[in-house]
């Protein structure tokens, strides 16, 4: 199966004048970036896309926060990338005043298993 390539994240034009494109890993990394820091409503001809975890960040650090990131971005991860992931499981550790997010997934273009981490302070 090819690679597939798209427009790289964040968009950047290089020294000759052309848009970055990225592929595979990448790719998808930047989807699930995409897709966790964009707020719903936040895009206009899109307005449910998202997850809107920079606004639970805000919110007091507990198990319940923990429990709505998780369902929320595991539920959000399963809606928008369908074609592009399985989301094998989605966990949030806090601790005092940072939050950790980790996202374990499966690529459907090759079944292999991949994993993003993303920490808040």
């Amino acid at each position: 199966m090819a690679e597939i390539t798209s427009v790289g994240f964040p968009f950047a034009v290089n020294e000759a004048g052309h848009i970055n494109a990225t592929g595979g890993d990448d790719a998808i990394r930047g989807k699930i970036i995409q897709v966790l820091f964009t707020a719903p409503g936040e895009r206009v001809n899109l307005p449910e896309f998202g997850c809107g975890l920079f606004n639970l960040v805000f919110e007091p650090n507990n198990t319940i926060l923990a429990a709505a990131m998780e369902f929320t971005v595991g539920q959000a991860l399963s809606r928008w990338l369908r074609d592009d992931i399985v989301v094998d499981g989605v966990n949030v550790k806090s601790a005092e005043e940072a939050v950790t997010v980790e996202i374990a997934y499966t690529k459907r273009q090759d079944l292999s298993k991949q994993a993003v981490r993303i920490h808040f302070r």
